[in-house]
């Protein structure tokens, strides 16, 4: 049979999701976990592989098992075998036909900033500090210069496999609460980098260094090296896929 998982991580500890023969990935802990209560192989596959340092409240990964355990079996047997900061959050048994990645509609990403003069001692994996005074109502303004389908070469890491950058944004914000400013943003699907490319480009504008309309020259060059910084990681979440409601995949989002 087919399962399908919601997971949620801290990623300060893995060297991303994906399973590797040198570090540790978020993958490598989970199918270990999966195993031992499958008493099998289990291979697991994810809607959106996640780098270093990134974290994911909203991840969905499937797999295929001979083993027959009850929902609350899977849940309560995996989260078991898995380290405090991985777990799995809910678990549906699916259609053959449906995929993690393939299926999905869309993916949302949040990133948090910590604007404030003092750097945080708790927040330090979660958030990226800067300490300059940022503008969210100017970095909102230029983020939605990004909303709809479009070439996003110039925000894609060097290393990117992608076969193309054509992406569709389909929402985006800036928003600011005290002290915390929060790029959200949802997609058909990210380039590597992508969300961390625009948040460094954003950061620049609303730090008064680059006007609003630079984000669209930074878009229309296609150039990498023409916009601004890639924004640590630890900011950086996934936190929600999408999919076709037959699959009745919970719609997670926070």
């Amino acid at each position: 049979m087919r399962i399908a998982l919601g997971i949620e991580y801290d990623g300060t500890s893995y060297n991303g999701w994906q399973r590797q023969a040198s570090g540790l990935g978020v993958q490598q802990r989970l199918e270990e976990a999966l195993s031992l209560v499958a008493d099998e192989a289990v291979e697991v596959t994810c809607a959106g592989r996640t780098d270093t340092g990134v974290h994911a409240s909203g991840q969905v990964v499937h797999f295929d098992a001979a083993a027959e355990r009850s929902d609350r079996g899977w849940l309560l047997g995996a989260n078991s075998n898995l380290p405090d900061d991985i777990s799995v959050t809910w678990v549906r048994r699916v259609d053959d036909g449906f995929h993690a990645r393939f299926s999905a509609t869309g993916r949302s990403y949040r990133y948090l900033i910590l604007n404030r003069l003092q750097r945080s001692a708790l927040h330090r994996h979660r958030a990226w500090w800067v300490h300059q005074p940022l503008d969210e109502t100017r970095m909102n303004e230029a983020a939605l210069c990004l909303v709809g389908e479009h070439d996003f070469s110039a925000f894609r890491a060097a290393g990117c496999q992608a076969g193309s950058a054509l992406r569709e944004i389909t929402q985006i914000g800036v928003s600011r609460d005290g002290d915390w400013v929060t790029l959200r943003v949802s997609a058909n699907a990210f380039l590597m980098h992508m969300v961390r490319n625009i948040s460094g480009t954003l950061a620049a504008i609303g730090q008064g260094e680059a006007p609003v309309e630079w984000v669209s020259e930074v878009l229309e060059s296609g150039d990498r090296k023409a916009g601004g910084i890639t924004a640590p990681p630890q900011g950086l979440t996934l936190v929600g896929v999408a999919y076709p409601p037959e699959f009745g995949i919970p719609s997670v989002s926070a």
